[in-house]
């Protein structure tokens, strides 16, 4: 089975490749493209895809294309306060910091495909579980913010094994930021979105 392909439209390359990354981390079972204008998504088949992410500025200029795929559009903006002139759309804010940009993409991810909904299923390696009960344990108290000395107290264990258990995490995980080990986390339900 092909995976489900996701298209990026927007002209700002730097943009588009921290978007790219991120959308893997958060839907690592989709295809993302990558186009800097509409006319060369028209020129490879945009049916395919099954969301757009589109710069505001693409979307204003070609604001009938896109109304006709309303529901597979969402608007790339640089402020909340942009999203007014397109109210019909979903609008994710690109100029924020990463933690919240993440949780904002795992709130659109649950809003649209919730439970995995519309979406096919993870490859059997990826539902594997490879963490133990108490790196589950660490692991949803570091993406809740917790630090290494609040974890430790909490879990009633040494500072020294809850640096351990988060070098284990990120070892067997392959991940070297928060970030990812938020989306992992919240991708395989061992945190709920509301607690990050």
């Amino acid at each position: 089975m092909n995976r489900p392909k996701i298209a990026i439209i927007d002209a700002n390359t730097l943009a588009v490749i921290g978007l790219k990354q991120l959308l893997q981390n958060v839907l690592p079972i989709m295809t993302v493209d990558t186009y800097g204008s509409l006319a060369e998504l028209k020129a490879n088949q945009p049916e395919q895809y099954v969301h757009y992410f589109v710069a505001m500025d693409i979307v204003l200029s070609h604001r009938a294309f896109f109304a006709q795929h309303q529901r597979k559009t969402i608007v790339l903006t640089l402020s909340l306060s942009d999203t007014s002139q397109l109210i019909e759309f979903h609008a994710l804010c690109i100029n924020q910091p990463e933690a919240q940009l993440v949780k904002q993409l795992l709130m659109l991810q649950q809003h649209a495909h919730s439970g995995g909904r519309n979406l096919p299923s993870m490859p059997s390696v990826l539902q594997q579980k490879i963490l133990s009960d108490r790196e589950i344990e660490v692991m949803s108290l570091i993406v809740q913010g917790y630090i290494n000395k609040e974890i430790a107290d909490r879990l009633s264990i040494s500072l020294s094994t809850v640096v351990t258990h988060r070098k284990n995490i990120m070892d067997k995980l392959g991940m070297k930021s928060v970030s990812a080990l938020t989306i992992y986390a919240v991708m395989h339900g061992y945190v709920d979105i509301n607690k990050i």
